[in-house]
């Protein structure tokens, strides 16, 4: 739940997404649910050269057993609020 609550912050902002298999979509994130699938819009492919095939993919839906990473923009990461959240978190409630 933690993650799901801050993502749902995110939304509207700038984010790259890398999967499992090495790819690594940049998008504006549109939407995440508790199961951290993600929604992307106005997509592009970080590596073009190794994923052409990607190239006119303008939005997508992410599962998010796939996703490995998710690259913040650091401007939108609030450090404090994830310490205090994850504390609560450790605490249980």
């Amino acid at each position: 739940q933690l993650f799901f609550s801050y993502f749902k912050d995110l939304v509207g902002r700038e984010v790259i997404v890398e999967l499992k298999n090495d790819l690594a979509i940049k998008g504006t994130l549109h939407s995440v649910d508790q199961y951290l699938n993600i929604k992307l819009e106005n997509t592009s492919v970080v590596n073009q050269e190794k994923y052409p095939h990607m190239l006119s993919v303008r939005n997508c839906f992410i599962r998010g057993s796939v996703v490995r990473y998710v690259q913040l923009p650091p401007e939108g990461v609030d450090i404090e609020l994830l310490h205090d959240a994850t504390r609560r978190e450790a605490r249980g409630g």
